[in-house]
């Protein structure tokens, strides 16, 4: 490990580990004994002492003693009495660094004994400590994670600590850890505005001669890289969250049918029902959407309890897209038209993970055309399966043009007043990166097309779509090359290439209505159909730029997910045949869509890996939730078997689906599949190109 080499054990090298361990085994048997019993004494506070020198990862023998501590010192009245107890803890803690100077146990109890604030504390002494480690190893971030809590409990300066990140960098440019402290300190100092740092443009200019001359100085090490790549984030991104894109977008007009919803059904009422999503995308991920923070108005009758939700969840609660659905109650005889406005005012409850709040007002307003067609009701929308037709080529604008694309985006008003500096500096930066030697830099090559697709997003904010294009052609080529040089990380690269395809193939008219078609089929309303075949794509994205679609062919790339098709609360017609998913896990976004009725999965990979570890991503039998527990007991009643199909139990309840199609997978040819399928999706019309009556 990390360079050295392996040598066979010698007899008396397994005969000291045996004991060791002997010898371990022992102490972790009487510190658990002592725990259970709540034995407090000096003898048995001594044992938990002897068990972390030597095994300072022994979470419970920490637990352990800070229970002792807490239990021991409140018998204690005198000051000097409780500080030597404090000190006595403080040195097992170091006791236990000198064994291992990276056990997240021993960090963490030393934090947590400081902040009980039972004895004044030598400050000055525990930076010295904390010299001391940084000197054996700078990059020790056990240590720097440890100095910020210091500095935020002592109150020291950002503008101190930003020099003494300073001071290690300099002595080392390959110290990732003072970069990365770096990078802390200066979000914080700049979201306070502290004197001298006022200006992002003249501090991000600094910041990036400084990392520039670490690169050119050692071009290998990837310190510096990442670094690199933070400033470049600060500085291609606005300071504050965006609305990108909404659906409905403004000035959309929606039909909506009033007939009752039956689940063997299969009317149009069944796509487009009484409930009518609103889909809100954002720059990045957020929190804090609910009925103050977006305001509904319209003279449409609907259920006023409006909860919205994240469909993209990132974590604690942030996401880029969030959705609610308008449940109609209103009834009629005719046609009837109706408006609703949809208003995001600035607001403190909408929240950024950097801590911004949403400061970019926007209002956009569309309208319902609510039709109460009774001859709709025995309408049968899939009287025959959907047949999907990837070698079929669109028209240049189809039979009609599908929801206007400048629509979708409504804050092309609100670019930042600085972004002719964000660019100018970005391209300085681009021309500097093309001087590097050709000597297929990885790092150089990455960033070059990074520093590219930041260009190529600014200028998408003033429509400048012909540089755009060069942009994102230069950076296709770089990526091309990256799979080719590092294939270790191939299906980074691949992934992030998609990207790169997915922006270029949608971000203007011209070119994204080469895919898209409207489709009009008997007994159906018009489909706006997209189809995105044969691309090669291994990864989804710029969702929110088809959150119109109602019908997308994505069959023939080699996707491995649908993360992002999740914000597509329009869609019905799912294709994703003949693609790469191994798993019901990575198809869980699709359990999120509420109006998809068609799905294509045959061809991908599902079931044929003997050991599947992305099926322990999401929920299993073993999370004792109690949602999950009593639907498993329901499907075992009928000699469902959980074990084996817990994962496909969990996506398939959650649809309702009129086709399937899943042939192709290894999955579909295991015993009681289709008995299973049949059993959990109740409405189910057609399975694998068969009426299943």
């Amino acid at each position: 490990m990390h360079g050295r080499p392996r040598r066979p054990a010698k007899p008396e090298d397994e005969e000291a580990a045996s004991a060791k361990a002997a010898k371990l085994r022992d102490l972790q048997a009487q510190v658990l004994h002592n725990h259970h019993a709540r034995t407090y004494t000096k003898e048995a506070i001594g044992l938990s002492f002897k068990l972390l020198e030597i095994n300072p990862e022994a979470y419970t023998a920490w637990n352990y003693r800070k229970l002792a501590f807490q239990h021991n010192v409140k018998e204690l009245s005198d000051p000097e009495a409780i500080k030597s107890a404090v000190d006595d803890e403080l040195r097992v803690v170091e006791v236990a660094l000198r064994q291992n100077p990276k056990s997240y146990g021993a960090w963490y109890h030393r934090k947590w004994l400081l902040s009980q604030k039972l004895a004044p504390m030598d400050f000055k002494r525990e930076f010295g400590l904390l010299d001391k480690l940084l000197k054996v190893d700078a990059r020790n971030f056990h240590g720097w994670n440890y100095r910020r809590f210091l500095a935020r409990f002592m109150g020291v300066p950002d503008e101190d600590e930003l020099k003494y990140t300073m001071d290690k960098i300099s002595d080392n440019f390959s110290n990732y850890s003072a970069w990365h402290n770096r990078s802390i300190l200066l979000s914080n100092l700049l979201i306070q505005q502290n004197k001298g740092f006022e200006s992002k443009q003249k501090i991000f200019s600094e910041e990036f001669e400084l990392v520039t001359q670490a690169l050119f100085t050692d071009p290998s090490d990837q310190s510096g890289w990442f670094y690199h790549l933070w400033l470049l984030a600060q500085t291609s991104s606005p300071d504050n969250p965006q609305l990108i894109a909404s659906w409905p977008s403004s000035a959309a007009k929606l039909t909506s049918s009033l007939i009752k919803e039956k689940d063997e059904q299969h009317t149009l009422s069944s796509i487009w029902s009484r409930a009518v999503p609103i889909v809100l995308y954002f720059n990045e991920p957020v929190k804090g959407l609910n009925q103050s923070s977006v305001n509904l108005k319209s003279d449409l009758e609907f259920d006023k309890d409006i909860q919205w939700r994240p469909l993209t969840m990132a974590d604690s609660g942030y996401s880029n897209c969030w959705a609610t659905y308008l449940q109609i109650t209103n009834e009629c005889s005719s046609l009837q038209e109706y408006s609703v406005e949809v208003s995001l005012p600035c607001s403190d409850d909408i929240v950024s993970r950097s801590g911004s709040n949403y400061s970019c007002p926007v209002h956009f307003t569309f309208n319902i055309e609510l039709i109460s067609n009774n001859t709709a009701q025995g309408l049968d929308l899939f009287d025959k399966p959907v047949a999907w037709n990837c070698s079929e080529s669109f028209p240049s604008h189809g039979n009609r043009d599908p929801i206007p694309f400048d629509l979708l985006k409504i804050t092309s008003a609100l670019v930042e007043q600085d972004t002719n500096w964000h660019f100018e500096r970005l391209s300085e930066e681009i021309d500097l990166f093309r001087e590097l030697p050709d000597d297929n830099s990885n790092f150089g090559k990455l960033t070059l097309a990074r520093l590219l697709l930041a260009c190529a997003a600014i200028k998408s904010r003033g429509r400048s779509l012909t540089e755009r294009k060069g942009y994102c052609e230069e950076a296709l080529g770089l990526f091309t090359d990256l799979i080719h040089l590092d294939p270790s990380h191939k299906q980074y690269y691949e992934d992030e290439r998609s990207l790169v395809l997915m922006d270029k193939l949608t971000c203007d008219m011209e070119t994204f209505m080469k895919h898209c078609s409207v489709q009009v089929q008997p007994n159906s309303a018009p489909l706006n159909h997209v189809q995105l075949c044969r691309l090669s794509l291994t990864r989804i994205g710029f969702a929110e730029r088809l959150l119109w679609v109602q019908k997308l062919d994505l069959s023939r790339n080699s996707l491995r997910s649908v993360e992002g098709l999740e914000a597509l609360q329009h869609l019905a017609f799912l294709n994703i045949s003949n693609n790469q998913i191994s798993s019901f896990t990575a198809l869980e976004p699709l359990t999120k869509i509420i109006s998809l009725k068609v799905l294509d999965l045959s061809f991908n990979k599902i079931g044929a890996h003997s050991i599947d570890t992305t099926r322990y991503i999401c929920s299993s039998p073993f999370s004792h939730k109690i949602e999950s527990s009593e639907a498993f007991e329901e499907y075992q009643k009928v000699n469902i078997n959980v074990e084996e199909y817990w994962d496909a139990i969990l996506f398939f309840r959650s649809l309702k689906l009129a086709q399937l199609d899943i042939k192709g997978n290894a999955v579909a040819s295991k015993e009681n599949f289709r008995t299973l399928v049949m059993t959990l999706i109740h409405c189910l019309k057609w399975f694998d190109g068969e009426d299943v009556n």
